[in-house]
């Protein structure tokens, strides 16, 4: 059975967050690139309080006047957030997923605070490596290979 966990040393590095204070420029700063799709807004414990996408950003910035572009990160961000945590297992985050048809989940721990992003295309690779497995040892099994 894979968990989130399995796989988080690989995805705490697309964590970036900052503080519901924080300026929407500066969250949209830390978007600049290919890697990072969201950015965890936290309180000052450092606990999640929403998350901001490319898509807010750009949605929001569209509509500046004037000194609107300087507001808070928490004016854009969403609340409601649908996270997963490490004990989860990688199926049912993915059915959460692909069911709510999102790209990126953060994982938190169980006060919340953020501990990495993971991305819909981490999980499909590992989902598909993992399946790749149990069908070799299934086509070995079949084959009489090592079983002897």
């Amino acid at each position: 059975m894979l968990t989130v966990e399995q796989i988080l040393p690989a995805v705490e590095e697309r964590l970036v967050t900052v503080k519901a204070d924080a300026l929407l420029i500066d969250a949209a700063k830390l978007l600049n690139g290919p890697r990072q799709n969201l950015v965890v807004v936290c309180d000052d414990r450092g606990k999640m309080t929403g998350v901001i996408t490319k898509t807010d950003v750009v949605s929001r910035i569209s509509q500046c006047t004037g000194c609107s572009c300087m507001m808070a990160a928490s004016h854009v961000m969403t609340r409601e957030v649908t996270f997963c945590r490490p004990s989860d297992r990688l199926h049912d985050v993915w059915s959460m997923v692909k069911q709510r048809g999102l790209k990126n989940i953060p994982i938190v721990d169980r006060d919340t605070v953020p501990l990495g992003v993971l991305n819909a295309r981490d999980m499909v690779r590992v989902l598909l490596e993992d399946t790749e497995h149990e069908e070799s040892l299934l086509r070995d099994y079949v084959i009489g290979i090592g079983y002897r």
